[in-house]
């Protein structure tokens, strides 16, 4: 696969002849040239599709209400203008995440399950034909059951699907392969199984042919590293490296740089909305910098850009750090070392870069050091302090149980959901993915309540 900066279309030789998206296993890259902007467009697309997924998953959200979701998050993000480079689309965003998430080994896992849930649903959509044509590519030796051989096993083979709640097995998309293949359907005793070899449905075909793309993958996922490390990063410094190792991190929703939906906060309305509206990662730093008069340079930056996109002017930015921090080191002291890294967040000194507020994937893979109070409270407090902390936010104990169980499986985002939803008794179906969207649809929510009551 080639990157490009012309104007060139891709070549689409990966598509199928109507144009319609079909499923492949990946195995090699493309041999097509691929503009410059359609490998990160394409990425990030495939990106929305993956997050949706894994939030669902740590939703809980069962089987069909996955189905369709994978199925919605595929049609909303994976179409193409031509139909012809539907197919393209889908095989160079998988190469160009390939290599965003083959440099560490979190981000593998994480690529690894995503890719797995995601492949298992589309193959479950497509018809027996391309079934087999995956499972012969994938090498797996199987054997298509006679119409004699159905019939002298048809008892037992109904015996075992009522047992398991499957529906009854009919002549015609019935296999036979080694029971070392499906381990799962062995362990749960969803296959009838005679002389070695397990008698696998058509429904239940994926249950093997998904281990099989997962192995391939992750071995793909350690060769790709490799050439990453010693080969590709060094030669695309200047080019593909910042965009492929800035994708993993990147939030993909609005920059909240100046939230315009809530307007402006005042200095005389911040505690107020600081109790009521603020994420426990901002709850945490203003109640520090109340309590110590003082915050080191991470936790001024996550606050600092926060109170920005929530709406607080410059000049009071400047009253409000000053009347805090002078306390602890004067005013003079303040004016001389801390006032222009304000004003350079609001693009008055320095460069005039327009700084935007911090998302909660960057502030999640911070690394706080001793003293330090900023990153993400639900992956970085221990077990005994994040109980403390939502206690005193005012999280019930049932729901303190369920936000804990997220955090502790490390599902932060979904974690600070569940806060949100606790605390403002309403549900947050798009999940919390910025400090500065909890802000704003905790005020929208708030003022709904208060139009009501009026």
């Amino acid at each position: 696969m080639e990157v490009m900066r012309s104007q060139k279309k891709a070549s689409s030789a990966l598509t199928s002849s109507n144009g319609v998206s079909t499923l492949t296993l990946y195995r090699s890259a493309p041999t097509l040239e691929v503009r410059l902007e359609d490998f990160e467009r394409f990425a990030v697309d495939r990106l929305l599709v993956l997050r949706g997924i894994s939030d669902g998953l740590a939703r809980g959200k069962k089987p069909d209400e996955m189905d369709k979701l994978v199925t919605d998050l595929w049609k909303a993000h994976m179409r193409h203008p031509q139909a012809s480079e539907v197919n393209n689309k889908d095989i160079i965003s998988h190469f160009v995440l390939r290599l965003v998430y083959c440099r560490s080994e979190e981000l593998r896992k994480w690529f690894l399950s995503m890719e797995s849930t995601l492949f298992r649903y589309r193959f479950r959509s497509v018809n027996s034909d391309v079934h087999l044509s995956l499972m012969t590519e994938l090498g797996i030796p199987y054997k298509i059951v006679s119409q004699k051989e159905f019939e002298d096993l048809r008892d037992q083979l109904n015996l075992v699907a009522r047992s398991a709640n499957q529906p009854l097995p009919t002549p015609n998309g019935l296999y036979k392969v080694s029971f070392e293949e499906v381990p799962e359907l062995v362990a749960t005793r969803k296959v009838f199984i005679q002389k070695g070899y397990a008698y696998v449905a058509l429904n239940q075909v994926v249950s093997f042919v998904v281990p099989h793309f997962r192995s391939h993958l992750s071995k793909a996922l350690v060769l790709t590293n490799r050439k990453w490390t010693s080969m590709i990063r060094e030669q695309e410094k200047d080019r593909l490296t910042p965009i492929v190792e800035a994708l993993a991190t990147s939030y993909l929703g609005p920059d909240y740089s100046q939230d315009k939906e809530v307007g402006e906060i005042s200095l005389k309305d911040i505690d107020q909305v600081a109790r009521t509206s603020f994420p426990l990662c901002m709850q945490h730093l203003f109640n520090t910098l109340r309590d110590d008069h003082h915050l080191k340079h991470g936790g001024r930056m996550q606050l600092g850009l926060f109170l920005k996109g929530v709406g607080l002017k410059l000049d009071d930015a400047l009253a409000f750090w000053k009347a805090e921090f002078s306390q602890k080191v004067g005013a003079e002291r303040f004016d001389k070392e801390y006032a222009y890294s304000i004003r350079h967040n609001y693009g008055k000194e320095g460069k005039r870069t327009d700084y935007t507020p911090y998302s909660c994937q960057k502030i999640i893979l911070s690394t706080p050091g001793v003293g330090d109070h900023h990153g993400c409270p639900y992956r970085h407090f221990s077990e005994e302090n994040l109980r403390a902390a939502l206690g005193k936010m005012g999280v019930s104990s049932h729901a303190l149980e369920d936000v804990i169980e997220k955090a502790r499986n490390r599902h932060y985002q979904l974690a600070c959901t569940l806060t949100f939803e606790a605390l403002h008794a309403s549900s947050c179906d798009a999940g919390i993915n910025h400090p500065n969207q909890y802000f704003s649809d905790s005020q929208k929510i708030l003022k709904e309540k208060n139009m009501s009551t009026d």
